[in-house]
């Protein structure tokens, strides 16, 4: 599978196109959660003003009291096309997917059909909170394969928990994260086939969820799961609603690997009836005619995690902060502070910046923060200068 390399923009960067006034008239949860003193730099929602194709495509469906039900296959195709035109992947096809209200409730719509209450989920933490969340709340047990040091998949623990989880004939699903959040790994094809190869030898189903996919760094291929070799028995979950800022318009998509058709065929009907009609047409539009507005977009965060790299290592040198080959989140690990098992309570209430708390990620999490880099460079600088000076 060769990847497409990203066309080169013809759109101005648009984590540089709103000021911070006109940011605070949102009513978002991004900027209604705090007063307004402080920067929030934690929630993935990014600082920028939705691409033309995708206003001009909701406007008109305003225009035109188009707000009823989704209906067709219009999205999927758009997915598809895109998989193919950016990642080099023919494989995603129309007839094995299913609209679901997004990619979460997708994600427990996929484990209710490849196992039962009591079965285990496993995930790879520090991973995104809402991982412990959902899948607590549908009656399965949640299991840990922590990340390595390296912060990637760490193989050898991930094989001991898939044999102790299926022990006595047990079912159970592995929760992927790819590209990982809040760490920003991408995993490799020669990964991605170890992992379709492990759940194969243990009977574990696979569920990926690729949200951040088209959040990939300059020069980094992203591996769609269900393109490796073994993965024929894998369901993955897409959406355009990260690399596009579409959060609040609902939608997403359940894709089925060749193996996995008759597990997605049993989805039921009503499900489909989640998603926004809107949010479809949104999405479609992004997938679309979306991707000179999402090259500006990446470029611009290869910036921002340039610069944020050489503000911390100028002012808060003891932060550990890898540059992330996808998402706009920055995992930072701020151990060597000694400010706790949460130095964001430190940095909200000394510093006045909103960051994600790391200990909700799991194992792994204690001592770290996430944040947001999809907003300007002057609220980056601003916000490790407000940093350094709480410690100050």
């Amino acid at each position: 599978m060769t990847s497409i390399p990203h066309v080169t923009p013809g759109e101005p960067n648009p984590l540089r196109a709103l000021t911070l006034d006109r940011l605070r008239c949102r009513t978002s949860m991004k900027w209604r959660t705090y007063p307004e003193d402080v920067l929030p730099l934690w929630v993935a929602e990014m600082d920028v003003p939705l691409a033309e194709p995708v206003v001009r495509a909701v406007t008109d469906a305003m225009a035109l009291g188009d707000t009823g039900y989704p209906a067709g296959t219009a999205y999927a195709e758009a997915l598809a096309a895109f998989a193919a035109g950016r990642w080099g992947w023919d494989g995603l096809a129309v007839e094995r997917t299913a609209i679901v209200p997004d990619v979460m409730l997708g994600v427990v719509e996929m484990l209710k059909l490849v196992t039962g209450p009591g079965d285990a989920v496993v995930v790879n933490p520090p991973v995104y909170p809402p991982f412990f969340q959902f899948v607590g709340n549908m009656d399965r047990r949640l299991c840990e394969a922590p990340l390595g040091a390296d912060l990637r998949i760490d193989f050898g623990r991930l094989e001991e928990v898939f044999r102790r989880v299926v022990a006595g004939g047990r079912r159970a699903a592995y929760l992927l994260c790819s590209p990982h959040n809040p760490t920003g790994t991408v995993h490799t094809a020669d990964e991605l086939t170890a992992v379709a190869a492990l759940a194969e030898r243990y009977g574990v189903r696979v569920v990926a969820d690729e949200i951040h996919a088209p959040l990939v760094a300059g020069g980094v291929d992203f591996v769609p799961y269900l393109s490796v070799r073994g993965a024929q028995s894998g369901l993955s979950l897409m959406s355009a609603s990260k690399g596009w800022n579409l959060a609040g318009l609902k939608a997403a998509l359940a894709v089925a690997g060749p193996a996995a058709a008759a597990d997605l065929a049993r989805l039921p009907e009503e499900v489909s009836h989640g998603p926004s009609h809107v949010g479809v047409i949104a999405h479609t539009a992004a997938l679309c005619d979306g991707t000179a507005w999402l090259d500006a977009l990446l470029a611009g965060l290869d910036d921002n995690r340039s610069l944020l790299a050489e503000l911390l290592a100028e002012h808060l040198p003891a932060i550990t902060y890898r540059p992330s080959a996808a998402t706009f989140l920055a995992w930072l690990d701020c151990r060597p502070l000694r400010l706790g098992d949460d130095p964001a309570d430190v940095f909200l209430d000394r510093g006045r910046v909103a960051l994600n708390s790391g200990i909700p990620f799991g194992t792994g999490g204690a001592g770290h923060v996430r944040l947001n880099l999809g907003t300007s460079p002057e609220v980056i600088t601003e916000a490790v200068r407000r940093m350094a000076a709480a410690l100050a």
